[in-house]
């Protein structure tokens, strides 16, 4: 059970859960895909709302926006929000980020984003950056990028960000000026500017 530690769990009696495409159709096993849901538990649709209502239920399912997977056991894990996901060649480039504040003279501090791409997917500072702006506030963008292996974490699965802030993440790692002044993590390692 210790492994399923960051599962939301099974489906409830009576609730039918499944990951589908972009089409409608099941995912394999352990897939990434839009979750669904079926069952007497799930509402009839949008209040004074049919265009919503057709949207979210087709074919008698609930398509919840959210992404996840189902293991071989049926535990049921949350991946992102559809709306939230980075598409790069038509697929989500983006495995996880975690966000930590960098020193700025001028702000205190001002949003640094660790991101870990998905196997065999690149992205470019640019594109997190332009999606970042059209759905968060201005503070809230990061101002600076750095592409990563792995994030630091506790056996618990937590997010170590104290070590995100001093730990040099090896020759991968790439990090991104987005118009600040930034001293490399290391002497090889790339810097662009990419927003003024």
């Amino acid at each position: 059970m210790v492994s399923k530690l960051s599962s939301v769990g099974m489906p409830l009696p009576h609730q039918k859960v499944r990951i589908v495409d972009e089409q409608g159709d099941p995912v394999p096993t352990g897939s990434i895909g839009e979750i669904a849901l079926r069952g007497p538990k799930v509402f009839a649709g949008y209040w004074r709302n049919p265009e919503a209502t057709t949207d979210a239920i087709r074919k008698g399912w609930f398509h919840s926006g959210d992404m996840g997977y189902l293991d071989s056991d049926g535990y049921l894990y949350i991946a992102d929000r559809k709306k939230d996901m980075v598409i790069s060649g038509g697929e989500n480039a983006v495995l996880e980020v975690a966000v930590i504040g960098h020193s700025d003279e001028k702000l205190g501090e001002v949003p640094m984003a660790f991101v870990v791409l998905r196997e065999g997917h690149t992205a470019i500072a640019e594109d997190l950056i332009d999606f970042c702006g059209s759905r968060l506030a201005k503070f809230k963008i990061p101002r600076y990028v750095e592409f990563i292996d792995v994030l630091p974490r506790t056996p618990s699965g937590k997010v170590l960000e104290r070590d995100m802030r001093v730990a040099n993440f090896g020759d991968a790692a790439r990090r991104w000026n987005c118009g600040l002044p930034l001293v490399p993590a290391h002497d090889d390692a790339p810097m662009a500017t990419i927003r003024g």
